[in-house]
């Protein structure tokens, strides 16, 4: 081969490769561009998982969790069950967290009344929110709340003591669910969390208005 043809030869591979369509050359690019949205579309999903998980559970009761309403329902039946009541504290937060009664009894679709009783036994102000749900977890989707301390935070001052109330109905739906037939008692549980990590913002009363209980009430009564 004559140095001429050698010279075209090579300026007719430079010329193909230029001539490469476009998606042949960023194929690279492409591939690093799709693993980029496949990543960032798995953080946003995992972002939105929590959200939608809670809606979930709230709608179907998964897990134990509650339902809530406005009112009690219009008919009461003469089937009871009884509510047994647990309480536990979430490390870190130096209260004292029990129920005032072991159980109550009630009938299905009749509101019944029950107290938890909280101290704090630091010596600075405690924001504390609660945890809940029921077991047998199937039970979730039909124990109803009417008023709960767990619907806001609870601050407790140093030493203070509260008796702090919550009203709920078992779903007279309940007897709808052949599942359920064989439920007689159901464990309502509480674990109660520090709110706020930090001081400042324990003794913050403006912090957070219209969700922290900032003062003892009437309701307020002595563990002794």
């Amino acid at each position: 081969m004559t140095r001429t043809s050698a010279n075209n030869s090579a300026k007719e591979q430079t010329r193909e490769s230029r001539a490469m369509p476009d998606g042949k050359r960023a194929a690279p690019w492409r591939t690093a561009a799709i693993c980029l949205v496949v990543v960032a579309g798995m953080g946003a999903a995992a972002y939105g998982a929590v959200p939608l998980y809670r809606i979930f559970c709230q709608v179907t009761g998964f897990g134990g969790t509650t339902q809530q309403a406005d009112a009690a329902p219009d008919t009461v039946l003469d089937r009871q069950v009884t509510v047994r009541f647990d309480a536990s504290l979430a490390k870190g937060l130096n209260w004292q967290f029990k129920p005032a009664q072991r159980s109550v009894t009630v009938n299905v679709g009749e509101v019944g009344l029950a107290f938890y009783r909280a101290k704090n036994l630091s010596e600075h102000p405690v924001i504390g929110t609660a945890s809940f749900n029921v077991t047998p977890l199937k039970a979730g989707s039909y124990f109803t709340k009417i008023d709960c301390f767990c619907f806001t935070e609870q601050r407790l001052e140093p030493g203070q003591e509260m008796d702090m109330p919550v009203q709920f109905f078992i779903d007279p739906e309940i007897v709808e669910d052949a599942n359920l037939d064989e439920i007689t008692t159901i464990t309502l549980s509480y674990t109660f969390h520090r709110a706020h990590d930090t001081l400042a913002e324990a003794t913050d009363t403006t912090a957070y208005p219209g969700r922290v209980n900032s003062a003892p009430t009437e309701g307020n009564k002595s563990f002794n």
